[in-house]
C-alpha cells in the first residue's frame, strides 16, 4: 500500500489505517481472537497506521492492550496512535463524560498507554476533545515536554477548530488532526483552509459512517442493546430510508467500478487530497481485506461529481445529539 505523510512533521502512515474503537465498545459485545487477527490481516496487507485511546477501554487500558498485543511481533513497523482528554474516574460510554486535560492528567495517560500499549514511545498523542477549562497552550506545553522526553513523537488534536488549532501550534506544531469525515458527514471540510496553511494534516474516523455506508445497515432497535446505532439519529425512522436509498444508489455506482460501496466511499475520502487518511475500524479480517482494496480504486471526476449528486451535503441526521456534539473554535 502507499504511504502518506501527514502534515509537516514527518508523519508518514499508510494511505488507510485502522481504527478499533469498535473492538471494545459502542458497536456490541467485541471477540478478542477476532479482533487481533483483523488487525494483523490488516498489517500484512499493508496497514502501518492504528488508532486507539483510553477512552475506548473506559479507563482499563483494554482497547490498548489489545491492540498491543496484536502488534508486538511488528511494533517497529507501525505507527500507534492513542488520545487522553476525559476523566475516568467515571467511565461511561458516552462523551458526556467529564472532560480533563489539565497537565498532570495527560502525563498519567501518557505513562498508562505506554504500559498498556507495551511500548517505550507514542507516536501519534491526541487531545480526545479539547477541554474549555485547561488553555490549549497548557496542553501543547504538556505534550511538547513529552516529546522533548521521548515518550511521543507527535502531536493531535481531536475536533478541533481554527482558533484552537492555532494557538496549539504556537507552542507544538501539530501534526495531525481527527475528525468525522465520510460522504455522510461534510462540516470538517471547512478546516481544510486552515489545515493546509499550518501544515497540519488530517485523520478521517468514521469514514463508513459508523457502519451506514457497507450496505448492511439495520433500523434502530435491531442491534444489540449495547450499541450506539439504536440512538444515532441516521438510524431513525425518516433519516433511516433517506439514507438507505442514498446508498443504494451508491451501491448500484460502485458495481460500475467493480467495487463495494464501501470501497467507492473509502476511494472518495482518498480522493480529497493527499493531505488525509481514513482510518475505517471493523472486527473482520475479511472486510479489512475489502477496505484496504479500497486504495486500487481510482475515481474520475465524472465519478466523484455522480457520488456529489448522491449525496451533495452529507447524509441524513446529526451525528451526535446535541449534548454530545463537539463545538469546533
Amino acid at each position: 500500500m502507499n504511504r502518506r505523510t501527514l502534515g509537516s512533521q514527518g508523519l508518514e502512515v499508510s494511505e488507510i489505517g485502522y481504527g478499533t474503537m469498535g473492538l471494545t465498545m459502542a458497536y456490541g459485545p467485541g471477540d478478542t481472537p477476532e479482533s487481533i487477527a483483523a488487525i494483523r490481516r490488516a498489517h500484512d496487507l499493508g496497514v502501518t497506521f492504528f488508532d486507539t485511546a483510553e477512552f475506548y477501554g473506559l479507563g482499563t487500558g483494554a482497547n490498548e492492550a489489545l491492540l498491543g498485543q496484536a502488534v508486538k511481533d511488528f511494533r517497529e513497523e507501525v505507527v500507534l496512535a492513542t488520545k487522553f482528554g476525559f476523566d475516568m474516574s467515571a467511565p461511561s460510554e458516552q462523551f458526556g463524560i467529564a472532560l480533563d486535560s489539565r497537565p498532570d492528567n495527560i502525563r498519567k495517560v501518557a505513562d498508562n498507554s505506554l504500559r498498556h500499549l507495551g511500548v517505550d514511545h507514542i507516536d501519534v498523542f491526541y487531545q480526545h476533545r479539547v477541554d474549555p477549562d485547561v488553555p490549549i497552550e497548557d496542553v501543547a506545553g504538556t505534550v511538547k515536554e513529552l516529546i522533548d522526553a521521548g515518550k511521543v513523537k507527535h502531536f493531535g488534536l481531536s475536533e478541533a477548530g481554527p482558533e484552537t488549532l492555532r494557538k496549539a501550534h504556537t507552542v507544538q506544531p501539530v501534526s495531525v488532526l481527527q475528525s468525522e469525515y465520510s460522504l455522510f458527514e461534510r462540516d470538517v471540510e471547512q478546516l481544510f483552509p486552515t489545515l493546509d496553511e499550518l501544515g497540519i494534516g488530517f485523520v478521517a474516523y468514521a469514514p463508513l459512517g459508523r457502519g451506514f455506508i457497507t450496505g448492511g445497515a439495520k433500523p434502530a432497535g435491531q442491534y444489540d442493546a449495547t450499541d450506539m446505532r439504536n440512538t444515532d439519529a441516521r438510524w431513525q425512522p425518516g433519516n433511516f430510508e433517506k439514507n438507505i436509498e442514498a446508498v443504494e444508489r451508491l451501491t448500484v455506482l460502485a458495481a460500475t467500478k467493480q467495487a463495494t460501496v464501501s470501497q467507492l466511499a473509502l476511494a472518495w475520502l482518498l480522493a480529497q487530497g493527499e493531505h488525509l487518511v481514513p482510518i475505517p475500524g471493523t472486527r473482520s479480517a475479511q472486510r479489512v481485506e475489502e477496505n484496504t482494496r479500497a486504495a486500487d480504486l481510482t475515481l474520475s471526476d465524472t465519478d466523484l461529481a455522480a457520488i456529489d449528486a448522491i449525496l451533495p451535503h452529507g447524509g441524513f441526521g446529526a451525528r451526535y445529539g446535541e449534548e454530545y456534539a463537539p463545538t469546533w473554535t
